[in-house]
C-alpha cells in the first residue's frame, strides 16, 4: 500500500508530506473499521522482543527517533505502529520557529534526507501539556530529547537544558541531551569536555532532588574523531551517565549518488538515511569496544531488518528509525520485529 502512496507523497515537499502523512494516519485512526484493520496489520509483539534497560521495560527494541514528533502531538498515533519507545523533541525552553523553509530535502537516489530544521518546536510548556493528555498506563516508553534555544549563548546553555529537564521530569521515562545537531550554530561545541561536563553535572545534581532517577543519555554526532569520542566516553563513565545515542545526522557529503549541483543547491544541513549507516555503525562499534557496559541506542540508516540487525550486531542495545520510514514505509517497524524473533 505504501509503495502506491509514496509517489503521491513525494510530489509534496518533504515537510509538507510529513505533516500530511501524520494527518492522514491520525484521521484513519479515528475511523473505527479502518483503525482496526490498520492496527491488525501493523502490530506485532513477542515476549522475546522485550528489553530491560535502566530499570525500564521496553516492549521491543525498536524506537522512533527524536525529530519526528517534536511537540508530542503524534504520540498516540505513532504508537500504533508498534514502537517500543518514542522519543519526543528536540524541545527548547522557549518556542522557536526554526530555520526558514525549505529546510527538509529528500535525496531519493541515496535514500537519504538533509534537514536544517533548527530545533523548530512550540516550547517545553506545550510539550508538557501534550504529555499530560496521555494515559497513565502505556505499552511504550517515552523519551524526552532536550536542547537549547538558538539565542542562548553557549556559556548559558546549561540553563536551557536544566529548564527542560525540570519541566519534563514527571512526564518522560528517560532524557536525551542533544548537543550534536548541526543546525543550531555552535551547538556541537558543547560536546567538548568542559561544557559537556558542566551540562551533565547540572542535570545530575537536579536529578538527586527526585525520588525516581530518570536515565540520562547523551546524543553524539557521527563526525567526532576517535579522540573526541574517547573524551565523551570518559565523561560518561566519570559521571555515571546511563548511555549514549549514536548517532545524530552528519555534515559529511562524501560518496553520494545525488549530483554535486543538487547538493550545493540544498546547502547546509544534517544528512540522515542510508549514507550515514556505516559511519554510525563504526561509532557504535567503537564505543561498545571501548566501554562494553555503556548501553547504546543505535540510530542512523536503518531501513530494513538487515540494517537493524547490523546496528545491533555493532553493539547497540536498542535502535531507532526515522528517515528509513520515509522510503520503506510504516511497516518497517513490524518487519524488523518479526525478523528479530526469527
Amino acid at each position: 500500500m505504501y509503495s502506491l502512496l509514496r509517489p503521491l507523497l513525494f510530489r509534496y515537499s518533504a515537510e509538507q508530506a510529513h505533516h500530511l502523512t501524520n494527518r492522514l494516519f491520525g484521521f484513519a485512526q479515528g475511523v473505527p473499521i479502518v483503525s482496526q484493520l490498520l492496527n491488525r496489520s501493523l502490530r506485532y509483539s513477542h515476549p522475546s522482543l522485550e528489553r530491560q534497560l535502566w530499570g525500564l521495560t521496553f516492549p521491543n527494541p525498536v524506537g522512533l527517533a527524536a525529530g519526528f514528533d517534536k511537540d508530542g502531538k503524534y504520540i498516540k498515533t505513532m504508537s500504533k505502529l508498534g514502537f517500543g519507545f518514542i522519543e519526543v523533541g528536540t524541545v527548547t525552553p522557549l518556542a522557536q520557529a526554526g530555520n526558514p523553509q525549505p529546510r527538509l530535502f529528500r535525496l531519493i537516489p541515496d535514500r537519504a534526507v538533509i534537514n536544517r530544521m533548527g530545533f523548530n518546536n512550540d516550547g517545553v510548556d506545550s510539550l508538557v501539556a501534550n504529555l499530560k493528555k496521555l494515559p497513565a498506563k502505556r505499552d511504550y516508553i517515552i523519551g524526552g530529547n532536550i536542547g537549547k534555544n538558538k539565542v542562548t549563548p553557549n556559556a548559558e546553555a546549561w540553563r536551557d537544558y536544566l529548564i527542560c529537564f525540570q519541566k519534563l521530569y514527571d512526564y518522560v521515562d528517560y532524557f536525551v541531551v542533544n548537543l550534536s545537531s548541526p543546525n543550531t550554530p555552535g551547538l556541537r561545541e558543547l560536546q567538548d569536555k568542559e561544557p559537556l561536563r558542566k551540562i551533565l553535572s547540572t542535570l545530575l545534581t537536579e536529578r538527586e532532588q527526585h525520588e525516581i532517577q530518570r536515565p540520562i543519555l547523551l546524543k553524539i554526532a557521527p563526525d567526532l574523531t576517535d579522540g573526541q569520542i574517547d573524551d565523551v566516553v570518559e565523561i560518561c563513565e566519570e559521571l555515571d551517565i546511563e548511555g549514549l545515542i549514536a548517532t545524530n545526522t552528519t555534515i559529511d557529503r562524501s560518496g553520494l549518488s545525488t549530483s554535486q549541483e543538487t547538493i550545493e543547491t540544498i546547502g547546509n544541513g544534517g544528512l540522515s538515511g542510508r549514507p550515514v549507516y556505516e559511519r554510525s555503525n563504526q561509532v557504535v562499534r567503537y564505543i561498545h569496544d571501548k566501554a562494553p557496559d555503556l548501553p547504546i541506542i543505535g540510530v542512523g540508516g536503518i531501513e530494513s531488518p538487515e540494517t537493524a540487525q547490523g546496528k545491533l550486531n555493532a553493539g547497540a542495545s536498542l535502535i531507532q528509525v526515522y528517515s528509513g520510514m520515509i522510503y520503506a514505509g510504516p511497516y518497517l517497524v513490524k518487519q524488523i520485529k518479526k525478523a528479530l524473533v526469527g
